[in-house]
């Protein structure tokens, strides 16, 4: 069942991908069906803001018409931010699954765990390395091909 949802978070980070985005997807499921999808569009959008975790949980809220969103899960292809991390926080996510771990920015148990290490009122489960080979492979190929793209435009 966990690759099942991954699979549909990968989904979500291709179409990141094609529109050159950090691919990063994310799908949040409430009684094993999906009710919210989202995909990294910061830079098309032009907002920091504008994460695959923050999309989603904005969509989940909008469709159950609560932002507490206390028996949902979330599924997300790379380990998210802390600004990621406290929104899970902050809409009472039950559990999130995470692809792949971030060792830069992550703040789900790499670089810090707001998740598990603060005495915040709510507390959320995580589960990580759910299909993390095709999670980090996606980032690997996006990052070179992304800096091969930034090498062609500076000769021209």
């Amino acid at each position: 069942m966990q690759e099942k949802f991954m699979q549909e978070a990968l989904k979500e980070a291709r179409k990141a991908y094609k529109k050159l985005e950090i691919p990063v997807g994310t799908v949040i499921v409430r009684d094993g069906e999906i009710i919210a999808k989202a995909h990294n569009i910061k830079e098309e959008k032009r907002d920091t803001t504008k994460h695959a975790e923050i999309l989603a949980i904005q969509r989940a809220s909008k469709k159950l018409e609560t932002w507490r969103l206390n028996d949902c899960e979330m599924y997300v292809t790379l380990e998210p931010c802390p600004m990621c991390a406290g929104a899970i926080i902050q809409a009472r996510l039950k559990k999130i699954y995470i692809g792949t771990m971030d060792q830069k920015t992550g703040a789900c148990g790499s670089v810090l765990n707001l998740l598990e290490d603060y005495k915040f009122n709510h507390t959320v489960e995580v589960e990580n390395g759910i299909m993390k080979q095709e999670c980090e492979s996606m980032l690997k190929e996006f990052f070179v091909q992304l800096r091969e793209y930034k090498k062609s435009i500076k000769k021209k």
